[in-house]
This record gives C-alpha cells, sequence and structure tokens, in this order.
C-alpha cells in the first residue's frame, strides 16, 4: 500500500463565518509538513470530518491497490457499516442546475464580495444539518431566483449527481452536492440582506455563444456544466 500523510495536529487559528485552521501533518520521510486550510465547521466537527474522511481514503486506497474493479466502493461501506456510520450523509450545499418547460437554464448574477465583481453562476445554497436536499433546493431555488420544483412531478423535478464534490480541495473541506432541477416560475425572489441578485434565462440553443461571449467571471460549476452542454449540441 502507498505511503500517506499522517495528520498530527489540528490547530484553529481564527474563528468567524469561515474559519482557518493550521494542519500539521507527517510526511513519508517522517518530516513535519504545515498546511493551512479553511471550513465552516467549528474544530470538534472539523475534526471529525477529517478523521472520516481519512477513513474512508484509507479503506478505498487500500482496495483500490488490491484489484478491486469497483474503485473501492464495497471496501467502504462495509467498513462504515461495521463502524456503525453508514447512514446517509448531507452535503454541506447544494448547487442547482434549474431547468424550465420550455428547456432553459436559470441563471444568475451575482455580485461577489471577494471578487469584487458580478459572477454568473447557478443557484446554490447551504444545506441544513439532515436536511432533505429536494427541501433546501426548493428554498434556496425560491429565495435566489422565485422559481420553484416543479410540482406537476413531485418524485422526478429533483436528479442528483451520484456523489457530492468538493469546493477547492486545496483549501477547504465544503461538500456540495449538484442536483438537476425541473422548475417552474411561481413568485418573487426574496434575497437575503447582502445578496444581489439578478435572475436570467438562457435558451440551451444560445448556450456555446454565451460561452463565447461572456465577459463575466464564471463559476466552475457552472463553467463545466454549460461546456457538456454546448458540446453535446455539436
Amino acid at each position: 500500500m502507498r505511503e500517506t500523510p499522517q495528520l498530527k495536529h489540528i490547530e484553529q487559528v481564527s474563528d468567524g463565518w469561515i474559519k482557518k485552521y493550521i494542519l500539521t501533518y507527517v510526511l513519508p520521510d517522517g518530516s513535519d509538513y504545515i498546511y493551512e486550510a479553511a471550513s465552516r465547521k467549528g474544530l470538534e466537527a472539523y475534526r471529525a470530518e477529517l478523521a472520516r474522511l481519512e477513513a474512508r481514503s484509507n479503506t478505498a486506497i487500500a482496495a483500490i491497490d488490491e484489484g478491486a474493479e469497483d474503485f473501492g466502493a464495497a471496501a467502504v461501506a462495509a467498513a462504515e457499516q461495521a463502524a456503525g456510520t453508514s447512514g446517509k450523509r448531507t452535503a454541506d450545499a447544494v448547487s442547482i442546475v434549474p431547468i424550465t418547460r420550455d428547456g432553459n437554464l436559470v441563471l444568475i448574477r451575482e455580485f461577489r464580495y471577494p471578487l469584487n465583481s458580478w459572477v454568473v453562476g447557478l443557484p446554490a445554497g447551504l444545506v441544513e444539518p439532515g436536511e432533505d436536499l429536494a427541501v433546501a433546493v426548493d428554498r434556496e431555488l425560491r429565495e435566489e431566483t422565485g422559481y420553484g420544483l416543479r410540482t406537476d412531478i413531485p418524485e422526478g423535478a429533483v436528479e442528483l449527481l451520484p456523489q457530492a464534490g468538493h469546493s477547492s480541495t486545496g483549501m477547504s473541506d465544503e461538500s456540495v452536492q449538484t442536483v438537476f432541477a425541473q422548475v417552474e416560475k411561481d413568485e418573487a425572489a426574496h434575497p437575503e440582506h447582502g445578496e444581489l441578485i439578478e435572475v436570467f434565462t438562457l435558451p440551451l440553443r444560445e448556450v456555446p455563444r454565451f460561452l463565447k461571449q461572456n465577459p463575466l467571471p464564471l463559476g466552475t460549476r457552472l463553467q463545466l456544466v454549460l461546456e457538456i452542454f454546448a458540446r453535446n449540441a455539436k
């Protein structure tokens, strides 16, 4: 089995909405390695999440090294069941690809303070611990866009990707579940204080032109989604 750095110490160095941590690892050669990271989680919750991810990683890598053809999925499931930690986990946030009845994407232009710029992105938001993802999706859609999940297809309005992804693995532990949602206009948007959001629709046939001409920064997830739509249209 390949050698993996071992987490030795976690130090929280700042508090607030985003917390900063100093992680001390021991590298395979025995030397210490210091790494800065950020998380919305408090110290103990962050420590527990890193331990959970370490256990999954070690189990999956061991199975892969032994030739498992399922990328280690069965080994991870068995280990988590034995440890009593196999319950379904909720991602930290949800990113929504909303599609209307007539095949338009519902997108947003939002002023993003870290960039000091308007940014084109997907509706998104945080998920409460244990919250049903469909509930979170519908809430965030209504807040940011005024659209809601279609009520005529309650069981098929939300399609989740197989697993949540991580936003910025070089900086944070934040996990984001991307979903495709069938939506309809329902009410006026009501963003939170400080959220400056404009809503617009983009016909799928216009995606290639938008990608070539849009001058504003793009959210990474939106960029990838649009590229897939554009390439499939060729």
